[in-house]
């Protein structure tokens, strides 16, 4: 994946969860609880993305 690819993702990830913050109406905790979800989940996939966490195919969930 190069860079362009990898901030495009990053600006449409970002954009979408500003629209559900401001447009969705939910609780805060709601909000948060989502926030946090969104920000580790990119977090990882940006660690895998550069190699720093190795490859997360061997993870199973459940």
């Amino acid at each position: 994946m190069n860079l362009i690819n990898l901030v495009i993702v990053l600006v449409v990830i970002g954009v979408i969860l500003w629209l559900i913050n401001n447009y969705i109406p939910m609780d805060g905790t709601i909000k948060k609880i989502l926030n946090v979800v969104v920000v580790i989940f990119v977090v990882l996939w940006l660690l895998s993305a550069f190699g720093l966490l190795g490859s997360m195919s061997g993870i199973r969930i459940g």
